[in-house]
């Protein structure tokens, strides 16, 4: 790390931060309607086009760990359960116990183990694995708090092992967060589902009304009756995909915001996930950017940007979209520059595979980076826990962050972890999570950044 950090000034720097790093500041913005932007190439595009995929892309630079999804995102699999909803794990009835005899004192620096066994809610021992447990080691006189590795043996049982970094007491906590069955379903709905959201785009001409059609990462999921728009990412290469509009041409889209979620869940499904999801409000308002803070004194220019659609969010010029590929290709760089991503919430309503494309050229945009100037930091920070919701489970987080790392390996990026900071301490589950943590992430950041 300090190969790529040690030059780092601790003043006039650069920090560019790309995605959703809301704790930094928030400002409110009007859009004049009276502008019309216009993008350049737009083409229709079949619906049952079977090629949008194969466009010039960056899958190729990718790392092989991340084109087999199978083996980085495997889970172990739930055997059918007869639609019988008493057996499914239940966290009343799940039991754990040390994994050795007890002792008065353990040695700091060492590990404590314990084995987790799941059972239903008849209290019966379950046969296979695949729940997501979260476990945590605590310091409640000390206020810290570690989170503890789950190991799933298979087979019902499940091996917690927690560092021991603080002298003291420490107390042990473990939480379901989703049974075997309900992770069976949200697997089911992530990789077989082509969208569970669809998005909204405005489209105006010179004279005549506005005209409003369904747009989403792939043409089918426009719900197009005829010809889509298609819209390519200059840089990445990504497209995105609208019904053409009845009268107005493609290139006249100027506007774009949240859609509607979509019902992706039978009545048998929601009685599963009601065991262990809890309806959330999913209609957050997130601006677009460019947002600009200056600190005079200390020579600190902040830049903050939303990444481009698929961005759930009020509506938003398109010329205000900008791709995150797009953004790091016009950046210089530098030793006095840091880049901080913030990526992945946006992608928990789509398979695996869109969060992929967009991963490959974002890898490409920072591995140019890198190249034309070494010295630059770039910083990826990991998506948190918070999500109850089958359009942004909290197992759909936790693949996103085996992406994520698996995209950037190799590579020479820093990590914000705010996946184990969420984990670590007893505080209630927020997708925007509380000062506190806010706070840790803010300060691993400047370690990076100012390490000395």
């Amino acid at each position: 790390m300090d190969l790529f950090v040690g030059q780092l000034k601790c003043y006039r720097m650069l920090t560019v931060g790309l995605t959703f790093l809301v704790w930094i500041f928030y400002l409110k913005m009007f859009w004049p309607d009276t502008s019309i932007y216009r993008l350049p190439g737009p083409r229709p595009a079949s619906k049952f086009a079977s090629n949008f995929m194969e466009s010039p892309s960056h899958l190729d630079s990718l790392p092989q760990t991340l084109t087999n999804l199978t083996c980085l995102l495997y889970w172990p699999p739930t055997p059918g359960y007869g639609g019988n909803l008493l057996a499914s794990t239940s966290p009343k009835t799940s039991t754990y116990h040390l994994k050795g005899p007890s002792q008065a004192n353990y040695t700091l620096g060492g590990y404590l183990e314990a084995v987790l066994v799941a059972r239903d809610h008849l209290g019966k021992p379950k046969t296979h694995g695949g729940d997501l447990f979260r476990a945590q080691l605590l310091g409640s006189e000390l206020k810290t708090g570690v989170p503890g590795d789950v190991q799933d043996l298979e087979n019902g049982t499940y091996l917690l092992s927690f560092p021991l970094l603080w002298a003291g007491r420490a107390e042990v906590q473990v939480r379901l967060i989703h049974s075997s069955e309900a992770v069976g379903l949200l697997r089911r709905i992530w990789t077989e589902k082509r969208a569970t959201v669809n998005f909204k785009g405005y489209f105006r001409g010179m004279k005549g009304p506005e005209e409003t059609v369904i747009c989403n990462v792939d043409p089918w999921s426009t719900g197009a009756k005829r010809a889509t728009c298609q819209y390519r990412d200059v840089v990445s290469g990504e497209l995105w995909f609208c019904a053409q509009p009845p009268t107005l041409p493609c290139n006249s889209l100027v506007g774009h915001s949240s859609g509607a979620y979509l019902k992706v869940t039978t009545q048998h499904d929601e009685n599963l996930l009601a065991w262990s999801l809890k309806p959330v409000d999913l209609h957050v308002t997130y601006q677009v950017g460019p947002l600009m803070a200056v600190d005079t004194t200390r020579g600190i220019v902040l830049h903050w940007r939303a990444h481009s659609w698929p961005l759930r969010s009020l509506r938003t010029p398109v010329a205000s979209l900008h791709s995150v590929a797009k953004e790091l290709a016009g950046l210089a760089g530098g030793p006095r520059t840091v880049v901080v991503l913030g990526l992945g919430a946006h992608f928990t309503t789509f398979p695996p595979t869109i969060f992929v494309r967009r991963l490959a050229g974002i890898r490409a945009a920072v591995m140019a980076l890198l190249a034309r100037e070494p010295s630059t930091l770039v910083v990826i920070k990991l998506a948190n826990t918070g999500y109850k919701s089958v359009y942004g489970s909290d197992w759909f987080t936790l693949q996103v962050n085996r992406l994520l790392r698996a995209a950037f390996s190799g590579l020479r990026v820093a990590f914000v972890d705010a996946w184990e900071m969420t984990s670590s301490l007893p505080l209630p589950d927020n997708i925007h999570p509380v000062k506190l943590i806010v706070q840790n992430e803010v300060d691993l950041l400047l370690s990076f950044i100012c390490p000395t």
